[in-house]
């Protein structure tokens, strides 16, 4: 704290109790050095632009360089957190042991300089077509994962909007992503990690500018869970929607655009048509997620394929045929191979998943979803993987872009 003859309280200490000796003037002028330290670290922290994400391939890469980006991304924060902890203990006795503090200053320059390209700012998809990962966790609160979200870039815009579990609408802004390009929003089902974000996602969507309808597609219901109809009423409805306040969402109404609702059959084999424009053609199928209807989506860009499995469990063989010759497949890592029956019936153990990319013949399959207890085993699973699928493999993190060559190059 400055007085108002511009000294520090440490420094006026120094200055005015000489009798302390010299070495007190010297522990007062480091600390206002470790008080310009730490700005200067939280001005690097500021200014400092991460670069874009190149995921780690499992063709480029051995098991282990996978599993290690995976769990440095993942626990640097809390390892800066506990260095700042340590930090804070160590002020109170850094006259009589200054080298201890700046042991520990050196450490904090050098992860800062390692983390800048860890954190959760990061611009727009710079290839002409590329699948951008919002959320690439589940339904746990992660430091560093965001519940399940993606979007498809094509040219310098969000087109296509792939779920937006919790913390995914904070993941869309920091994509740069805008509201008034996307033409479709697609929910695989409606568990709160996969659709929650919506009316945030909504809300924003006030103060884009956009004038045309948006389309909208889900599952239909069963069960304990509505149809998307019956979710969207639930939230927007006037008088009776917990955001009876936005429902021109539902008519078009108030100044908001139109939801154009394309509900389709979780229960159907076959796939259903969604959208068609004149760059490319969604389709969804029905896919089992234990009790839960859900939907997977395949986007199709001339000979090029790139496709979402949302929430399955594995049992599925037409998805095989649904997601063949797949560029991408986003395919759920949930679980471990050792899952209990419960989980198992809801989501796809790493075997049946290596299984699945293998028949179809996909060229790059990504697992994302993850959760605890599967990146607590990502080593075992990453060996069963790539004992069974050659081809590339990667792990997703928050914002991470995987780019494709656009179509007919």
């Amino acid at each position: 704290m400055a007085s108002a003859n511009g000294l520090s309280m440490g420094s006026q200490w120094a200055l005015t109790d000489s009798r302390r000796g010299g070495w007190r003037k010297k522990a007062a002028t480091e600390a206002v050095l470790t008080s310009d330290l730490q700005r200067t670290l939280a001005a690097i922290s500021a200014v400092m632009p991460p670069p874009q994400h190149d995921a780690i391939t499992m063709q480029e890469t051995p098991d282990r360089a996978v599993s290690f980006r995976s769990r440095f991304r993942g626990t640097f924060a809390l390892r800066c957190h506990r260095l700042a902890s340590l930090w804070t203990s160590l002020r109170g006795d850094a006259a009589a042991q200054p080298s201890r503090r700046w042991r520990l200053a050196t450490l904090l320059l050098i992860l800062a300089g390692l983390g800048a390209g860890n954190g959760t700012a990061a611009s727009t998809c710079k290839a002409p077509v590329a699948v951008q990962v919002l959320g690439s966790g589940g339904p746990e609160a992660q430091q560093e994962r965001a519940s399940a979200g993606y979007l498809l870039w094509l040219e310098g815009k969000a087109r296509v909007l792939v779920d937006l579990g919790g913390g995914s609408f904070a993941r869309y802004g920091a994509s740069g992503a805008r509201f008034a390009d996307l033409d479709l929003i697609a929910l695989t089902h409606l568990h709160a990690d996969h659709a929650t974000d919506l009316p945030a996602l909504l809300k924003s969507g006030y103060f884009s500018g956009r004038s045309r309808a948006l389309p909208i597609a889900g599952p239909t219901g069963g069960g304990d869970y509505p149809d998307l109809e019956g979710y969207l009423q639930g939230l927007f409805a006037a008088q009776t929607g917990a955001f009876g306040y936005l429902a021109g969402y539902l008519d078009g109404s108030d100044g908001l655009v139109r939801l154009e609702l394309r509900m389709l059959e979780a229960d159907s084999r076959e796939p259903i048509p969604v959208l068609e424009t004149d760059e490319y053609r969604i389709s969804a199928i029905g896919v089992s997620h234990g009790p839960v209807p859900a939907l997977a989506y395949r986007i199709d860009l001339g000979d090029q394929r790139i496709v979402f499995s949302g929430d399955l469990n594995g049992d599925d063989p037409w998805f095989v045929d649904f997601a063949r010759d797949a560029d991408l497949l986003i395919m759920g890592h949930a679980v471990p191979e050792q899952a209990g029956a419960v989980a198992a019936r809801l989501h796809a153990l790493p075997s049946e998943i290596a299984e699945i990319a293998k028949a179809a013949a996909v060229k790059h399959l990504v697992l994302s979803h993850l959760m605890r207890r599967s990146e607590q085993a990502l080593d075992d699973s990453l060996a069963r993987i790539r004992g069974v699928y050659e081809g590339e493999l990667s792990v997703a993190s928050d914002l991470d872009c995987f780019g494709l060559e656009p179509p007919g190059r």
